[in-house]
């Protein structure tokens, strides 16, 4: 089964096969709910209620010369399996309502016209306390509640982390990557060369690399940034956890934390998450802080750009007190 917006008719099928809705319950709309990065992902209308339908093809769905495992999508199906158990997690995300092993598809609640928190990047937008309060509760709770000596084996998820390695901790740092940075911004190239250059640097993130590809103990959502976030009326919901496996709790929290810098958050709001979150449970904030600068870096330098309105100026602070949080 190949998911296609042209071919209403055996989505119908598929779906009414699969059990997911009834042969009375015929498919009314079909459309994209947004830009998504690694997987198709379709809002299926039916006469009587919507459903996301989403699945993973052996590429990114944004660049599609780009490798990705297949079966990310099942992983991901998993992990909304595994926080249902917990009602204060299971509130936040939408339901599960299906896995498709063989077709790598996932079927979930549809949580409505709702956008994603990307908005955060452009001037003037902040997170309300409310808002702060809801997404480091998420993770406090999802980190305590899931935190065991022996990880479930479903979780390791070492296909998408290598993936992630590449592009967190090595991709940024090549001198020749093929990838333009003046594209993005004229002058962006060569205010990267003096990260990419510098091997003292480059060994300090290749070591974190290390202790990112680790199994921990602790079931992470491995991409915890404003665009796994959906704004809805009810608040903040959390999506998009295909990148999860047991890990450090550090990188969590690591890549929260460097979202509200890049965003332009207030400095404070940092500093509350890390007081929130330490309610809960303890964690290494220099570890932190090292997970935080080179989330800081690719996100500045490497390939997952961010539709970001900063100046040169201000990315060359951001990246000097990235680097200063290997160095100091």
């Amino acid at each position: 089964m190949h998911l296609d917006a042209q071919q209403p008719q055996q989505i119908q099928d598929y779906l009414v096969r699969r059990g997911w809705i009834d042969e009375l319950e015929p498919i009314t709309t079909l459309e994209r709910p947004g830009d998504g990065n690694m997987n198709y992902t379709l809002r299926v209308g039916t006469s009587i209620r919507t459903l996301i339908v989403k699945q993973a093809r052996a590429y990114v769905e944004k660049y599609p010369a780009i490798p990705a495992p297949v079966e990310r999508v099942v992983i991901e199906g998993h992990f909304y399996e595994a926080v249902q158990s917990v009602p204060a997690l299971a509130k936040q995300m939408p339901q599960l309502l299906g896995i498709d092993p063989e077709n790598n598809m996932l079927v979930l609640e549809d949580l409505g016209q709702s956008p994603d928190y990307t908005s955060l990047y452009q001037p003037g937008q902040q997170l309300t306390s409310d808002e702060l309060t809801v997404l480091t509760a998420y993770l406090a709770d999802l980190h305590h509640h899931f935190a065991q000596i022996t990880p479930a084996p479903v979780f390791t998820n070492r296909a998408m982390r290598a993936l992630n390695h590449e592009h967190l901790f090595v991709y940024p740092f090549m001198v020749e990557n093929g990838f333009d940075l003046n594209s993005v911004q004229p002058g962006l190239q060569q205010l990267a060369m003096p990260y990419k250059t510098d091997d003292a640097l480059k060994a300090a993130v290749q070591q974190l690399g290390a202790v990112y590809l680790a199994d921990g103990a602790t079931l992470l959502h491995g991409d915890y940034y404003p665009g796994s976030w959906l704004r809805t009326d009810a608040g903040p919901k959390i999506i998009d956890p295909e990148f999860c496996f047991y890990g450090p709790p550090e990188y969590d929290l690591g890549v929260f934390v460097a979202h509200l810098l890049i965003a332009g958050q207030p400095a404070s709001m940092a500093e509350q998450v890390l007081t929130m979150y330490r309610e809960t449970a303890s964690f290494d904030d220099m570890l932190r802080q090292q997970f935080t600068a080179v989330e800081i870096i690719r996100r500045l330098i490497g390939l997952a750009q961010l539709p970001l309105h900063l100046s040169l100026d201000r990315k060359a602070e951001l990246l000097q007190n990235a680097r200063a949080s290997f160095t100091d």
